[in-house]
């Protein structure tokens, strides 16, 4: 049987706020853990009011901690938006909390030159060490 996943835009509806939409998403995870799909994705989106998942590694320490077996990631973390160190930390923190669930290091954005900077960048061997637990 292949390896099923899920991709969720963490959608704030007419019947939720941010806060329901974060419960909504980790209540998916919860089921679709139960139906034996293996990962559970979260997109980053900004500036769309329909849309809840800007915090990315937040939203997944949500979702990771209300399920027990399924593995959380980001389907891309927009490095132009945020300083690699700080994302690295923030995945690092979540392989510590929930060894083995997480992608160990997100996706850069292949549309922006600082984002290819940011990867070929001398902090990315460190960016991996700390998001995969080993530094």
């Amino acid at each position: 049987m292949p390896s099923l996943s899920i991709l969720d835009l963490v959608r704030v509806t007419q019947d939720t706020d941010a806060r329901g939409a974060f419960d909504n998403a980790r209540d998916l995870a919860a089921h679709a853990e139960r139906w034996g799909y293996r990962r559970f994705w979260v997109a980053e989106h900004h500036n769309m009011p329909g849309v809840a998942s800007a915090a990315t590694a937040v939203v997944l320490s949500h979702i990771a901690a209300g399920t027990h077996t399924i593995r959380v990631g980001a389907g891309g973390i927009m490095l132009p938006n945020h300083a690699p160190i700080i994302i690295a930390e923030q995945f690092g923190t979540l392989a510590r909390l929930y060894p083995g669930r997480n992608r160990p290091w997100p996706r850069a954005s292949a549309g922006h030159g600082s984002s290819h900077r940011a990867c070929a960048s001398p902090v990315t061997s460190e960016f991996r060490q700390l998001s995969t637990g080993r530094a």
